[in-house]
């Protein structure tokens, strides 16, 4: 006598659907069937990942506009020049930018000992590279690396015209 191939499940969501097992081994079918039943069916399942993911992108979107505003109050703030580069870096660099250079203050002068005529030359230094796409791509740096990463962007700008504005 054959193992069935075909199982009848009831679903956690209150669905009752029939799957064909055949795929799996047989000593393994019965296992696989109680595993599905504490699952939604595919459709339910399906359902929700739909709505996961626009609540998703929703909170994503919205996290990133309360980012954009705090980096745009940010910037007017302390008088920081307005970035340069494609459209839709923009944005993008001022974010960074303002991530950036508030993790440099906390790790500098809150959390170390550097004081405020330190972090006011460092701030010149900040005003000077205004290419969105290099605060891009120090986006992952250490805030306490900032000093020395904004020391080489100027030096390489010594003697040419600027490449980081």
């Amino acid at each position: 006598m054959a193992v069935r191939t075909s199982w009848t499940i009831q679903h956690s969501c209150g669905h009752e659907v029939v799957h064909d097992l055949s795929d799996r081994p047989a000593d393994r079918r019965a296992g696989f069937a109680r595993w599905l039943a504490g699952k939604d069916c595919t459709d339910c399942w399906k359902a929700a990942r739909k709505t996961d993911t626009a609540s998703k992108e929703e909170w994503l979107t919205a996290k990133r506009a309360e980012e954009q505003q705090a980096a745009v109050e940010w910037a007017a703030r302390f008088d920081m020049p307005p970035l340069e580069g494609p459209e839709r870096a923009l944005d993008w660099g001022e974010r960074c930018r303002h991530q950036l250079m508030t993790a440099a203050h906390t790790t500098l002068v809150i959390e170390g000992t550097w004081d405020e005529a330190d972090w006011a030359d460092l701030e010149d230094k900040a005003r000077n590279v205004t290419r969105a796409g290099w605060w891009i791509d120090q986006r992952d740096a250490d805030g306490s690396d900032l000093l020395e990463l904004l020391n080489a962007a100027t030096e390489a700008d010594r003697g040419t015209e600027n490449p980081f504005r």
